[in-house]
């Protein structure tokens, strides 16, 4: 997963940020489809498609973050 230390922050930011939000008006996918999932109406394969597509950049900047914090923390420890 050297990867994803090898993306540069600024792009899985704003396509982080992009994608959640993305389409702004009228609502957001990505919180119309957690609505979806927690009615249990996401059943369409489209529908997790596109949760998963709004999603996906969402978990990368969690999983770069918390990767970035551990890197850092076993260099200060050292």
């Amino acid at each position: 997963m050297k990867w994803i230390d090898r993306l540069p922050w600024v792009w899985v930011l704003v396509i982080g940020a992009w994608l959640s939000v993305a389409p702004v008006l009228p609502e957001p996918h990505l919180i119309e489809k957690l609505r979806m999932l927690g009615k249990g109406a996401l059943t369409q394969p489209l529908d997790i498609f596109d949760l998963a597509l709004h999603s996906a950049p969402v978990l990368l900047v969690l999983i770069k973050s918390i990767r970035w914090l551990n890197h850092r923390n076993k260099e200060s420890a050292e």
